[in-house]
Order: C-alpha cells, then structure tokens, then sequence
C-alpha cells in the first residue's frame, strides 16, 4: 500500500516539476558598489552598502511579469566615516537594532522603452512601507546576460527618519542607485517589448 502511495505522489509531483524548467532562471550580483545612496547636505553624505542580495525571477518569458527583490543589511552602511556609520545606524536614522533590513520588492514592471523600464514596488526601511519606483535601464538584452542599472529617490521624513546630524543641514530627499549585474542560468530568454 505505501508503495502504491508513493508512486501516486511521485506521479503528481513530476508534472508540476516540468513546468519550472520554460521559465527564466537568473542569478543577480553587482559590484563592490552596487548600491549607492547620497543626500545633498552641508558635508557630502553618500555611501553604500557592503552586504545586500538580490533576486530576479519570472512565472514566463515575458520580461514585465519579473519580480525584482533587494534586501540590504542596513548596519553595512559605509559611508568611509565611522562617526556617519554609526549615527546612520542609530535610531534616528536606520534603527539597524530593531529594522536590520532595507528591501525593495517590485509589484509591477512596464517596459517604458527598448531597454527602459519603470518598477513600481513597496520600499520598506525603519519598519515602514510605502510604494517608490525604480527606474531601470538593461543592457546585453537577448544575450542571457547584461547590467541593470537604476535610479530611485524618497523622501527620508515619510519614513520617520526625522532628526539631522549635528552642525550638518541635511535635505529630506535620499538618491539611490543600484548597478546589478543579471545572467541566465537556465530556461528560455526573456521577450522585450521592441
């Protein structure tokens, strides 16, 4: 009898199994800096973050059904100034403690040129979520594998990093650029909109 039951499950598992193999599989890395982040100030503020991963995936060849995810562990924040470092990781900022993770995670993707696309998606740092977009560009379109690279800005107040730093003016708005690299491991290439 336990025989016949495994056969059963074997025999269901199988097909849901094949339908994997006609999708897009990719693996995304990046450079040392990959994701930068400035703030216009009275002394430059700007750096990056030294531990991240990302992941890009698709239910189909078609390029606008991918779902883009970046999470960065926010008390890697180098700013190449200890004293930055650990006021950005403090609770006025980062609140590394209680919110050690930054992500994005997309929700849509429209192709808004030949290698232009717009990724709306729920930003969360400090614990909150709210909706920003990413604008990316791709290159090495067709060849299974290329450089993704993108722009988003946010308002830091809207998610409650409300305080400055001492005798340094800080504006509200955070600049962000990702420069990821995607390659094709397995399945099919994706189709682009031309």
């Amino acid at each position: 009898m336990r025989l016949i039951i495994l056969c059963l499950l074997a025999s269901l598992a199988l097909p849901l199994a094949s339908p994997a193999q006609d999708v897009p599989v990719f693996v995304v890395t990046g450079p040392a800096r990959a994701i930068i982040f400035t703030v216009s100030a009275s002394v430059s503020i700007a750096g990056t973050f030294d531990k991240w991963d990302a992941t890009l995936t698709f239910p189909s060849t078609d390029v606008t059904t991918g779902v883009l995810r970046i999470r960065i562990q926010a008390a890697s924040v180098n700013t190449g100034s200890s004293l930055k470092d650990s006021t950005l990781r403090g609770t006025d900022f980062f609140d590394v403690e209680r919110n050690p993770l930054i992500t994005f995670v997309s929700k849509k993707v429209v192709q808004t040129g030949p290698e232009t696309f717009e990724v709306q998606g729920d930003f969360t740092i400090r614990g909150v979520t709210k909706p920003e977009t990413l604008l990316l560009t791709v290159s090495g379109k067709g060849t299974g594998s290329g450089q993704i690279k993108g722009t988003m800005a946010f308002d830091r107040k809207e998610f409650g990093m409300n305080s400055g730093i001492p005798f340094i003016r800080i504006a509200d708005r955070v600049e962000v650029t990702v420069a990821l690299e995607g390659k094709r491991v397995s399945g099919p290439p994706l189709v682009f909109r031309q």
